[in-house]
């Protein structure tokens, strides 16, 4: 492995354990205590979350361009010219990554989470809350099958809108390295407006890493295969949805950006994308 490849997967590594460690401690705090200092205030989880989001770009995106997400590289992979041979490298170094984000919320959260359990009489692996500061259940009424069409769903709004955030015929994307302040909106819009569908994972990486971690940590059947056998559908649906949402922009909307049609017209006349002909 050289040198380079190794530090992006260092790269992918430390950008999701940024997400896990704040993300998942933003969970720890709107569950575990009673009252909640988010009561009412939802917005600024949705925030905390997408805040953690930029944080982890500004930190690594140097490096490794911050994917952070195997949705991210698939759709990258397929649309974007990333190497597939770097795919399963950094799927891996995201699993690691928020495993061990996971392990920090732990490490800080422990004697809340045994305080939680034993003021509500459970058993850690009877416990829905505590194991949901960790990784997603369906919401209220939301069936498996259901959650996996919202993953779909919330993961190609995710994609399409990384994809017009960085495109670099988009005339309209955020310049001046704006664009990791954008994309923490964009994770916190979705999910102030669908989070509590499933708590919005659109990550495979972001739940399953913390997921594998609760289960060693006893959550057993809580984690895998989890009530329902929900473990996979925060896998499968953000891989799709990623799939879809970054063909959608691919088909609808970068064929027509004008500054692509100018650098194709100029490509084409055998020009530099800003000369004109007399020049």
């Amino acid at each position: 492995m050289s040198r380079q490849m190794f530090g992006e997967l260092i790269s992918e590594a430390v950008a999701i354990f940024i997400i896990i460690a704040f993300g998942d401690s933003i969970a720890a705090m709107y569950i575990l205590y009673d009252p909640s200092p988010y009561v009412n205030s939802y917005w600024g989880v949705c925030m905390g979350w997408g805040m953690a989001v930029t944080l982890a770009i500004y930190a690594t995106g140097s490096i490794s361009g911050t994917h952070a997400n195997p949705a991210v590289t698939l759709a990258l992979a397929l649309f974007r010219g990333f190497s597939w041979k770097k795919v399963v490298p950094y799927w891996i170094a995201q699993v690691v990554g928020a495993f061990l984000g996971a392990v920090i919320v732990y490490v800080l959260f422990a004697p809340v989470i045994h305080h939680y359990n034993t003021v509500h009489n459970l058993a850690r692996n009877a416990s829905t809350a505590t194991s949901g500061v960790f990784f997603t259940h369906p919401g209220l009424a939301i069936t498996p099958l259901h959650a996996l069409s919202d993953q779909i769903i919330l993961t190609a709004f995710l994609i399409f809108g990384i994809f017009a955030i960085t495109e670099q015929y988009n005339e309209m994307a955020p310049g001046a390295n704006f664009g990791a302040v954008m994309i923490g909106l964009l994770v916190a819009i979705i999910g102030a407006c669908m989070g509590y569908l499933e708590a919005w994972a659109i990550n495979p990486a972001r739940d399953f890493g913390p997921r594998l971690f609760a289960f060693f940590a006893g959550w057993g059947h809580q984690a895998f295969p989890s009530p329902h056998n929900y473990w996979w559908v925060p896998i499968v649906g953000p891989l799709i949805g990623g799939v879809i949402g970054g063909g959608a922009y691919q088909l609808l909307i970068h064929p027509y950006l004008p500054a692509r049609v100018r650098a194709l017209e100029a490509e084409r006349r055998g020009l530099q994308p800003n000369q004109s002909p007399a020049e």
